[in-house]
């Protein structure tokens, strides 16, 4: 039986062009074999489905481009929190990528965008990187304003981008696994049974 009160939200997490071979800047091998498990899902009654983008700036401080002999993928640099400058972190530095306005950036055609309620951006900052859909570490998070907004009582997640989308890469899945449960977000399975109390909303 499920846990009451049960309002579950879908959450697909950057299932954008860019992500996505043959020709995507930062494309994750079978990249797009989500899509048909994410277009399934969105059948299903959830309370909430929401999809976060990366939408990041033509300058975004994570991209390798504005930094002068660095390189995708092996540089990185430290940012400082813009209004704490004693508060920083690294992050990786990566290839342009999800810029705002470009193909680049949008959902893939082939994921019913149509059935998603809400579009989550992040990294619209250009000064602090945001790997996930939760916020920056130096930012509140827009998802859960989001989730608490419509109340919803739990999350499930599909990811589009790999663990680098949810983690930057650095832990992979793992690390994005945990950051998600730490949120209250459940990994799940088709056919496991918190798909199954979903489906049972129908009935």
């Amino acid at each position: 039986m499920p846990p009451e009160p049960f309002r579950p939200a879908l959450l697909l997490v950057d299932i954008q062009e860019d992500f996505c071979p043959p020709d995507g800047a930062l494309a994750v091998p079978d990249g797009r074999a989500v899509i048909p498990i994410a277009n399934a899902l969105l059948q299903l009654p959830f309370a909430l489905k929401l999809a976060s983008k990366d939408h990041h700036p033509p300058a975004h401080i994570s991209f390798a481009s504005r930094h002068p002999g660095a390189s995708p993928f092996v540089s990185s640099t430290t940012i400082a929190n813009p209004a704490n400058p004693a508060e920083t972190y690294t992050t990786r530095l990566w290839p342009d990528h999800c810029v705002a306005g470009t193909r680049g950036n949008a959902l893939v055609p082939a994921l019913d965008a149509a059935r998603v309620d809400r579009v989550v951006l992040k990294g619209t900052d250009a000064r602090v990187e945001a790997y996930s859909a939760f916020g920056p570490p130096l930012r509140d998070p827009p998802l859960v304003e989001a989730e608490s907004a419509l109340g919803a009582s739990r999350v499930e997640g599909v990811c589009g981008g790999g663990g680098r989308a949810m983690r930057g890469g650095a832990e992979g899945w793992a690390g994005a696994v945990e950051e998600m449960e730490r949120a209250g977000v459940r990994v799940v399975r088709m056919d496991g049974e918190e798909v199954g109390w979903v489906r049972a909303l129908d009935g």
